[in-house]
């Protein structure tokens, strides 16, 4: 009998740019996703530069672009005390509810047997 493919358990949020608390707009920028049994965590981000200046003229994208590299540096698992903790732990902290220019979706749950290619499809299906 043929063996199932092998699914994994993983967990994303949209990052989402928002530039006023209060006004609870928001544009997603970017893809956080997480399996614990794998150990593994991927983000990706597209700050769409002209988008953003037409929404919110008076943004600060250079700035946005700094923010978003700490994001990226703790989820690769740099030497920082936030980089340097497990998978998903860095994966709770990045998605923990705050009040930012840069936030979070509610982390979701899903199954594949393809981490890579999921996270793929949902880049190019929530950000781009």
């Amino acid at each position: 009998m043929p063996s199932m493919p092998e699914t994994n358990l993983y967990e994303y949020a949209t990052v989402r740019f928002v530039p006023d608390i209060e006004r609870e707009e928001f544009l997603n920028i970017g893809v956080v996703m997480m399996c614990k049994r794998r150990r593994w965590l991927r983000c990706r981000f597209h700050i769409d530069s002209e988008r953003i200046l037409a929404l919110w003229p008076d943004t600060d994208c250079t700035l946005l672009a700094r923010q978003v590299e700490s994001f990226e540096k703790i989820a690769a698992g740099d030497k920082s005390p936030i980089g340097l903790l497990e998978a998903h732990e860095r994966f709770r902290w990045l998605t923990a509810v705050r009040s930012a220019c840069i936030s979070t979706s509610r982390p979701h749950p899903g199954h594949t047997e393809d981490l890579d290619k999921t996270f793929d499809y949902l880049f190019e299906r929530l950000v781009k």
